[in-house]
């Protein structure tokens, strides 16, 4: 089974831009495999969000939810290629690809199956798996216009075995995650099903990084 970790330079990276602000690199168009990043629901403002907190009711797996705040390190995701497929490192996201994503802080990948959420009733949105290995619940199809995924355009992901849209609710949670916003799937791509890439760290191509001077970043 393909093992994707993310390695020592990136890591550094995500908490170093905690006390310095990296320059924008504009020439890097494109989202890449391996590049780790704050997804931004568009039409909520509200950036995708986990931490080591379960459900209460439903799968009781570790919950997912949407913030306001910017600066949450609890926001990081990874980018890796969905289950069994390859994708090189560093390489533009084709539209229609499949992914994971997994939440750099507890390891565990963007998941969903067949359980209500807790607030609005829909399909419960979680993170699941160990060391970034889980199912194949994990997997979602970037759903996006052209050719590949570019950083400035909204996408919608996909979740491949129930073909749910990942979307937000407009339900917020009270304690222990309180004010925080309700992540869910639905049927339907006219919902609030947008998601852009936000602050992040995005790795370049072998064949990219030899025509920039530096990879690009942007503040996390």
């Amino acid at each position: 089974m393909f093992t994707f970790k993310i390695d020592i330079l990136v890591t550094f990276l995500i908490y170093l831009t905690y006390s310095f602000q990296y320059i924008n690199a504009s020439t890097q168009k494109y989202v890449t495999c391996g590049s780790v990043l704050k997804l931004l629901n568009t039409d909520y403002r509200v950036r995708l969000h986990s931490h080591d907190v379960k459900y209460g009711t439903g799968s009781g797996q570790q919950s997912v939810t949407a913030t306001e705040l910017q600066e949450d390190i609890n926001s990081h995701w990874l980018i890796k290629p969905g289950s069994g497929k390859t994708i090189e490192r560093g390489q533009p996201i084709k539209c229609g690809s499949s992914i994971r994503l997994e939440h750099v802080e507890t390891k565990k990948n963007l998941h969903s199956h067949h359980f209500q959420s807790p607030l609005s009733g829909n399909q419960e949105i979680s993170c699941y798996g160990d060391n970034g290995e889980g199912d194949s619940g994990d997997n979602w199809a970037v759903i996006c216009s052209g050719d590949s995924w570019l950083r400035d355009d909204s996408v919608m992901f996909k979740h491949t075995d129930t073909d749910m849209y990942l979307s937000i609710s407009g339900r917020t949670f009270g304690r222990p995650i309180n004010g925080q916003m309700e992540v869910i799937g639905i049927r339907s791509s006219t919902g609030s099903v947008h998601w852009q890439a936000s602050e992040g760290v995005f790795l370049h191509a072998p064949d990219l990084a030899a025509r920039h001077t530096h990879s690009a970043h942007t503040e996390l």
